[in-house]
């Protein structure tokens, strides 16, 4: 895959905002604009737009901002939007997705949006790996538009059946109980890891190593993925043993993806699986699942050096740097972007609508304690649990311009090790080279 090549723009070519955007408090009236304001320009992926359309018209009646709203089917939305960066189409604000972030800022084509003390202020509400994955090189690009999680869910029935009163806490425990469901004929393979090449794999994998107490790199971005504690090879040594050493999970995991697994866990062949948070509600649907209301979730066991962690994604609104040449239409677009990711007239509104249309999570803490969501949460899940794991999410910590890269071997380099083609600290030990020589050259 070829490297990313970094755009020659620097950000200070571009101007920036008056301070005395500064210090305005969350709850603050909406801040209205100029009668003869230019319009503003949003594009985003194709995802609830009427309600998107909605909140649009009500942005611009309490402030006098219009706004241009263009939308794009996420599978060609990334390709889309350089091609619209390239070719200098009017952008202002747009929805980004974490794993982006490194490659448009390098590229010049989005613009840091911690000067503007009123966005930043909504941090202290925020979930801090949300904050942390729209932060790059120490400047925060943006505020929350989506989030969720890698969840470890159960089937209370078959858990029963094993002679067990609770879900396993620990993943000593998850080898524990599986060797009981075995035993007794409840499940060949209790454990449902999804762990082939696609685009899922990561989450997987950070999932385990951070419930082991462990990371990929450091903060400084340099790897630990190599050793023994903080490092991968616990938690890839602990799949190893699953499927060699205890048969729990199935030898055909690095054929299955995330969506096969998941169809596997809904027809009962699994009693636990880890899958993301929002397919909960899908696994409870009757009409989409065979084990619809025995499906509970429990907290990402732990390892023996770590805790109930787990890795969170996000996708946020952005500001266009193009929207810095203009002092006013850039004080517009972060009007825009605290209506979509703040608040709106005093409330998260666009998060809520968001969750209740669609199922979207969300990523300011005060939503888990609204009556609404708490209702729609509870039809198929457990509120409480859902927001003690998502406290104890973490941001991925290979989102780098070079993981396209890196994530191809590192992926081949747990497969060979799952297969018993090589162990976990030589496998481990080969990614880890690979990202600092990655590192090193770009």
């Amino acid at each position: 895959m070829a490297r990313l090549i970094k755009s020659h723009i620097g950000r200070r070519d571009f101007l920036r905002t008056s301070a005395a955007a500064g210090a305005v408090a969350l709850a603050a009236p909406a801040r209205i604009a100029s009668a003869q304001a230019q319009p503003i320009n949003m594009h985003a992926w194709s995802a609830a737009v009427d309600t998107v359309q909605s909140h649009l018209n009500a942005f611009t009646d309490s402030t006098g901002i219009p706004v241009n709203y263009g939308n794009s089917p996420w599978a060609q939305y990334r390709e889309g939007m350089v091609t619209k960066f390239v070719g200098g189409a009017p952008l202002d604000m747009m929805w980004v997705s974490d794993a982006w972030l490194p490659e448009w800022a390098e590229a010049g084509w989005i613009s840091p949006i911690d000067d503007y003390d009123f966005l930043t202020a909504y941090n202290s509400e925020a979930e801090d790996f949300c904050t942390d994955s729209m932060t790059y090189n120490g400047r925060q690009y943006g505020l929350t538009y989506y989030t969720d999680f890698m969840a470890f869910l159960y089937d209370e029935e078959k858990v029963k059946e094993a002679g067990f009163d609770a879900p396993p806490a620990t993943w000593d425990e998850v080898v524990e109980q599986s060797l009981v469901m075995k035993e007794k004929g409840i499940s060949e393979y209790p454990m449902m890891l999804a762990m082939a090449q696609e685009s899922w794999l990561i989450e997987f994998m950070s999932s385990l190593v951070y419930s082991h107490g462990g990371r990929f790199t450091d903060d400084a971005g340099k790897s630990i993925m190599q050793h023994d504690k903080d490092g991968a090879v616990e938690a890839l040594q602990w799949v190893v043993d699953a499927v060699n050493k205890h048969g729990i999970v199935s030898p055909a995991c690095v054929e299955t993806g995330e969506l096969s697994g998941l169809k596997a866990f809904a027809s009962g062949n699994h009693a636990f699986a880890m899958v993301a948070k929002y397919r909960l509600r899908m696994l409870n649907d009757p009409e989409q699942s065979q084990i619809a209301g025995n499906v509970k979730q429990a907290l990402m066991p732990k390892g023996a050096n770590g805790d109930h962690n787990t890795v969170g994604w996000m996708r946020f609104h952005g500001m266009a740097t193009q929207s810095r040449q203009d002092e006013q239409r850039a004080e517009n677009t972060a009007k825009l972007i605290e209506w979509f990711g703040g608040k709106a007239n005093g409330e998260y509104k666009f998060q809520k609508l968001l969750f209740l249309d669609i199922g979207a999570g969300f990523g300011v803490k005060p939503l888990f304690d609204d009556p609404d969501i708490r209702d729609a949460y509870g039809k198929y899940g457990d509120v409480d649990i859902i927001k003690a794991q998502q406290a104890l999410a973490l941001k991925k910590d290979v989102v780098t311009p070079w993981f396209g890269e890196w994530s191809e071997t590192n992926g081949a380099a747990w497969q060979s090790a799952i297969l018993g083609n090589t162990d976990a600290v030589s496998a481990v030990k080969k990614s880890a080279e690979l990202w600092d020589e990655l590192k090193d050259s770009y």
